[in-house]
């Protein structure tokens, strides 16, 4: 693993046990002024992968991370951690993270689709290139396993 995806990891890990504390106090979508990390957890689901059963039990979240000033976002990331024995059994087959955006009046008018990933991860990543939005409104990273929407994270950009 390479010293940058650790590091990101590493990142993700602790941001999402501080940012879960917060999202049970403050709800789950933050303010973006400069910077924000959010975490929503993904609920237990079942899925099939190549005619075998995979169970997902709780204890996975989907972290999103923006980062910049306004409009402009420098870095945005999102990907999948877990704890517990989640995260000594989980892995995601067939899974993609898609970035959304969507204006003040919640229409969409952007969504970055990832590739959909056959290999199984436990711990899936995705990296947005940097950009300027058209319009202040909301951010979000949606993660799909099978094809599925299991988890939405979002932001709301403001002046």
């Amino acid at each position: 693993m390479s010293t940058v995806r650790k590091w990101v990891r590493g990142g993700l890990t602790a941001a999402s046990a501080v940012v879960l504390v917060a999202a049970m106090t403050l709800g789950a979508t933050g303010t973006a002024h400069a910077s924000a990390t959010g975490s929503s957890p993904i609920g237990t689901f079942d899925y099939d992968v190549r005619g075998m059963g995979v169970r997902v039990p709780v204890g996975c979240f989907l972290t999103h991370t923006i980062k910049g000033s306004g409009k402009r976002l420098t870095s945005e990331f999102a990907g999948v951690d877990c704890a517990g024995l989640a995260a000594t059994f989980v892995r995601f087959c067939n899974w993609r993270i898609d970035f959304s955006y969507a204006d003040t009046d919640n229409k969409a008018y952007r969504t970055s689709r990832g590739s959909t990933h056959p290999e199984c991860k436990g711990d899936p990543l995705r990296r947005a290139k940097p950009q300027t939005l058209p319009t202040y409104g909301k951010a979000c990273a949606k993660f799909f396993v099978n094809g599925k929407l299991r988890a939405v994270q979002c932001h709301y950009i403001t002046r």
